[in-house]
């Protein structure tokens, strides 16, 4: 009991912001695990049922985290064995159905176990890219309330809400980071579904949960771009901080500028310091190698692939 009652005041130093009490307390070592998808129909280099965008693998380990693939189509128990054993979850972009998709199926097993997590006082945090942003609104409002906007291939500067440059996201972000995101066409579009700021609104279960930090327009549509929850180490931005260092592909949209690189890094380095607050480990050392990304070769699909490299799985 003692032991509990110390774990949760060092929980709850931690996340008031008491420096030297969660230094110690942090876990160095984090993993990630990042959930797979069905393959795209039209790539060519497909091998297996499912792939992962090397990108987000990089992503991750250029901010001090090892990745674990989460692969579809098993088993609940694998999943909750999965993550007892993570430390945080990305969900990335992609293009499958967001209500019907084994994408899907396994995004709503961890999101419920996260959310039972963390009201046990297990810090647990999820970040949405893309469509990891639209799964998230699906799993939190149970409806899909997306909406067209002519958003396929485009760089755009982030319309800050109130108060957004405080929020857990971006208050530790260089000010020279947060003017660049603020006036600089550097956060890469390239989606076709957004959640407008109309549909947010008029969903009492959304408004509840999310806090609106960034906006944007496709010059018809205002929809939302950066957002975090409310009680939860939640993250979803609609835009790739993933693509600037690591996708190369000659289209609008792709940028490559300091900035944007400086940006990536630090959106990157903020999830990775959530993940840093999650204790869970695997069983053994032998287990946790078995698990990592390292097992697994990407394949190079050239460089006029959406994607140069992916990690595909059976």
């Amino acid at each position: 009991m003692y032991r509990q009652v110390l774990v949760l005041a060092v929980f709850a130093a931690c996340l008031s912001g008491f420096p030297a009490s969660c230094a110690r307390n942090l876990n160095y070592r984090p993993i990630i695990g990042i959930l797979a998808q069905e393959n795209l129909e039209e790539d060519p280099h497909a091998q297996g049922t499912s792939y992962i965008a090397a990108s987000y693998v990089k992503h991750l380990e250029s901010a001090g985290a090892r990745v674990v693939p989460i692969r579809i189509n098993r088993t609940e128990e694998e999943y909750e064995k999965l993550f007892s054993a993570i430390n945080g979850l990305l969900l990335p972009g992609g293009n499958v159905d967001i209500e019907t998709s084994q994408f899907t199926r396994a995004s709503r097993i961890f999101y419920e176990l996260a959310l039972k997590a963390n009201d046990a006082s297990d810090y647990f945090p999820i970040w949405g890219t893309c469509q990891g942003f639209q799964q998230l609104t699906v799993l939190t409002s149970n409806k899909n309330l997306l909406t067209l906007t002519n958003t396929k291939a485009v760089a755009l500067p982030l319309t800050f809400s109130p108060g957004a440059q405080n929020s857990r996201l971006f208050k530790k972000f260089p000010k020279d980071v947060l003017q660049s995101l603020a006036e600089e066409n550097i956060t890469s579009n390239f989606h076709s579904w957004s959640l407008s700021t109309q549909n947010y609104s008029a969903n009492p279960k959304l408004k509840r949960f999310y806090r609106v930090l960034t906006t944007n327009t496709d010059g018809r549509k205002e929809f939302i771009s950066t957002m975090e929850a409310n009680r939860y180490p939640f993250y979803a931005v609609q835009w790739h901080p993933e693509k600037s260092p690591f996708e190369w592909i000659e289209k609008s949209g792709m940028v490559h500028t300091l900035s944007a690189i400086k940006a990536t890094f630090y959106t990157a380095h903020f999830f990775i310091s959530e993940a840093m607050k999650n204790r869970h480990q695997f069983p053994s050392q032998i287990e946790e190698e078995k698990a990592l990304i390292y097992n697994y070769q990407p394949v190079y699909n050239g460089l006029n692939s959406i994607f140069l490299q992916n990690y595909y799985f059976d």
